[in-house]
């Protein structure tokens, strides 16, 4: 007898548009299409690309819990609460039971948005392209071959060894590219790692070559996908896979030879001149590449908010989960006081909290960030690190956005090692709390640092990576556990 995945979605569940264009960011479905008729409009297939988005900013999903995994995951934060429900055996690297509300949840909803997106394609190939045209359909097929990359890109983080360790060849994640839309026989092995990040880095090209440079509005240009975005997504994802040569390539495409940096095509990113700018509701600047919005009209789910997580009651209304690690990056000595991004932690009582997500209207609307383009400017200056040494250009970039915050440093460092050692400390300050802390361990190959209670996880410890969910194990006999 046939199975099905439980997180495989119907066709009337997938298939989904929006009555009116009032609110072109957040549409809310109010009907679904039959499977025969879904492809018929371009209202109706734009509806569709939406959805997708809707469903990757679930805040299961990039909408704030993957951040959170990833930045607790590291040794920046102290857990409050000891609750399961938001992440304390994610903290303290004891998710190790697949069945799991941390271990299940990400797994699911990451398959489902590459479902979203597989039933899309699969319309588009089949119908929806005469439709709206041959350029608009690759448009929208991009927006969607880049979300089912930010979440293949996601489950590897969590549930496969790193790139480095045999070179990708270890197991990685069943790489599904065709839609369900019904029940069947979907038993599928695990394509290995260096598999899954090809075809990431595909969809990614793919992506680039097929979305628009720019958006009619900020708002757009910050919450929908463009071609600077796919291009920043690359440097992240070679980093991760530590090409660094292809790293610089990449990033040389959005970054001026020389300071000031900027991107000279397309959405024209740079560093803002103030750093408080970057955060909060609605924040739609030339940084912020790719953010998850929210509205009071459609706020994260409970638990699952950044600022209910990092923020205080007396702050924010938040519940304080977890406040920042005085032994962590927050007493490093590098991090100055004159630094303008210790503007946003707050003190409340005798803890340090994290301030980025201050919206005090009780929902935490906060945007939700993705990519910014200070991190595109490190992964540069890294890269360029690792592959010439002590490259001046590599130093121009740290300094960069170093001195945007604190003008009264200005770093000279005497040797690459020393270079390095510098840009991933930086990257702990400019990224805390964006959800980059987990996937730099795990990248780099080092261990996942002790904390108060707990010890510290080397990289050859199963504990490193979470075991692979029990409903994809019950359902999928060609799925092996890690």
């Amino acid at each position: 007898m046939k199975k099905s995945f439980l997180y495989i979605a119907s066709a009337a569940a997938l298939l989904q548009l929006t009555a009116c264009e009032k609110d072109r960011l957040n549409p809310i479905p109010t009907n679904s299409i039959a499977e025969a008729s879904a492809f018929d409009s371009r209202l109706r297939i734009e509806g569709q690309v939406r959805a997708i988005y809707a469903s990757i900013k679930n805040s299961g999903m990039y909408g704030g819990r993957y951040q959170i995994f990833n930045d607790i995951r590291g040794g920046d934060f102290l857990n409050e609460r000891t609750n399961v429900v938001t992440g304390f055996d994610v903290w303290n690297y004891t998710p190790s039971n697949s069945s799991t509300n941390s271990v299940q949840n990400h797994w699911s909803r990451a398959y489902y948005v590459i479902n979203l997106a597989n039933v899309f394609l699969d319309g588009m190939a089949s119908k929806g392209t005469p439709v709206v045209g041959e350029a608009l359909s690759k448009n929208f097929q991009g927006e969607a071959r880049l979300l089912r990359a930010m979440s293949y890109y996601s489950l590897l983080q969590l549930y496969a060894r790193p790139y480095w360790d045999g070179n990708g060849s270890k197991p990685g994640v069943p790489l599904r590219l065709k839609g369900n839309t019904g029940s069947g026989d979907y038993a599928l092995a695990r394509a290995t790692v260096g598999e899954v990040y090809n075809q990431i880095l595909d969809d990614l090209n793919f992506a680039e070559q097929n979305l628009p440079l720019n958006y009619s509005s900020a708002v757009l240009n910050t919450t929908r996908a463009h071609r600077n975005t796919a291009i920043a997504l690359k440097t992240r994802v070679l980093l991760s896979m530590r090409r660094y040569a292809d790293v610089i390539t990449e990033a040389n495409k959005i970054v001026s030879a020389a300071a000031p940096f900027r991107a000279e095509t397309g959405v024209p990113h740079a560093l803002e001149p103030a750093f408080a700018s970057l955060f909060g509701v609605a924040s739609t600047t030339n940084e912020n590449i790719l953010s998850m919005p929210f509205s009071s009209a459609e706020a994260p789910g409970t638990q699952n908010q950044l600022g209910y997580y990092y923020g205080p009651s007396a702050f924010n209304g938040g519940n304080g989960e977890y406040s920042l690690n005085p032994a962590g990056i927050l007493g490093n000595a590098d991090w100055k006081a004159t630094d303008a991004r210790r503007a946003l932690t707050t003190v409340v009582g005798s803890k340090t909290w994290l301030a980025k997500y201050a919206d005090k209207s009780g929902l935490f609307v906060d945007f939700a960030p993705v990519i910014r383009y200070a991190e595109v400017l490190l992964n540069l200056s890294e890269a360029l690190a690792r592959v010439n040494g002590l490259d001046q250009r590599a130093v121009d970039l740290l300094n960069a956005v170093r001195r945007r915050s604190d003008p009264t440093t200005t770093f000279a460092p005497a040797s690459a090692d020393a270079l390095i050692n510098l840009i991933l400390t930086e990257r702990r300050i400019e990224l805390l709390g964006e959800g980059l802390a987990g996937t730099d361990l795990t990248r780099l190959g080092l261990a996942l640092p002790a904390k108060p209670g707990t010890t510290a996880v080397e990289p050859n410890s199963q504990q490193y990576i979470w075991p692979i969910s029990s409903t994809e194990l019950l359902l999928n006999p060609l799925m092996e556990d890690n």
